[in-house]
């Protein structure tokens, strides 16, 4: 089969299944990140709760154990599957919305408009579990002191307090991140996987050069990605009419903090997204190659 011309089907489950081994590999890193974000601004005098990245992950397992730097991965795991096939499958969707022929070669800025539009496409499942997830990420403590049991416990209280629309609180702040940062990802990869490869033979790219690519794209997404992302976590993480909008967000954390309050967490974040993103596209490339394999015309 053409690289040009990946069914849509197939595009779905390798993406769904590419999701499940980023979420795998880099959860630590991404609650690390959360609690970075997040974590209050200390008084005159009062030493900040966290001194950096590895402080996080020290506390965290002295309190609560290893596992406790894998909390929220529940809801990440439930909602990853079909929003990274979704993800895909809007990827490549767009890549055959501009293309005049299956196996027309696609240019940079077109590889960057189907990225785009697979970052529309997942922000349905993305806005919650973006939520759920940081508010489980922030809590310390055991289950029995903790106000949420777990992800169901969670979305069940977020109804109850303020309705679906508690649930999708962020949603504008989620399309402000994954939006350009998804059109970044996707483009990134496919220009590094065709520099890459072999002449003429992109489906042929050995194991350790898509790592590399995947890797490198998961840098380039999170280049763009961070300033957003911490004003959507704070914004979905706030108590209820604390800020206005992620513009009043941005608008208290200039104030109070500066510029560079916008990069916080960017070590874990930038550690985590290399190896989760490489694990992400060498499991969609190998799922995508068995799909091939079983159903060659499909």
């Amino acid at each position: 089969m053409s690289e040009h011309k990946v069914s849509l089907w197939k595009s779905f489950l390798s993406g769904g299944f590419g999701g499940v081994c980023l979420v795998a590999s880099g959860q630590p890193l991404d609650t690390i990140k959360v609690r970075l974000q997040t974590m209050p601004i200390p008084k005159p005098g009062e030493k900040p709760m966290y001194t950096g990245g590895w402080d996080v992950a020290k506390q965290a397992v002295a309190k609560e154990g290893i596992l406790g730097l894998y909390k929220g991965m529940a809801a990440p795991i439930a909602g990853v599957t079909p929003m990274f096939a979704i993800c895909f499958w809007g990827f490549n969707m767009g890549k055959k919305l501009q293309q005049k022929h299956p196996h027309d070669e696609m240019t940079p800025l077109q590889n960057w408009n189907a990225g785009m539009l697979a970052g529309v496409c997942t922000t349905v499942i993305m806005t919650p579990g973006e939520r759920i997830k940081c508010l489980l990420q922030i809590q310390e403590g055991s289950k029995e002191v903790s106000k949420y049991k777990g992800p169901l416990d969670c979305a069940k209280q977020l109804y109850k307090e303020g309705g679906i629309r508690s649930i999708y609180r962020g949603t504008g702040a989620t399309l402000l991140r994954d939006v350009p940062a998804s059109g970044m990802y996707f483009m990134s990869y496919e220009w590094l996987k065709k520099s890459l490869a072999p002449e003429g033979k992109q489906s042929e790219l050995s194991v350790p050069r898509i790592l590399f690519a995947g890797g490198m794209a998961g840098i380039f997404n999170w280049m763009i990605a961070m300033p957003p992302d911490v004003l959507k976590s704070r914004f979905q993480t706030a108590p209820e009419g604390m800020y206005k909008g992620v513009g009043d967000v941005l608008k208290h954390l200039m104030k109070n903090e500066g510029p560079l309050a916008l990069y916080k967490g960017a070590a874990p974040v930038f550690l985590r997204a290399f190896p989760a993103n490489a694990a992400c596209f060498f499991g969609y490339e190998a799922c995508l190659k068995f799909l091939n394999w079983i159903a060659p015309g499909a």
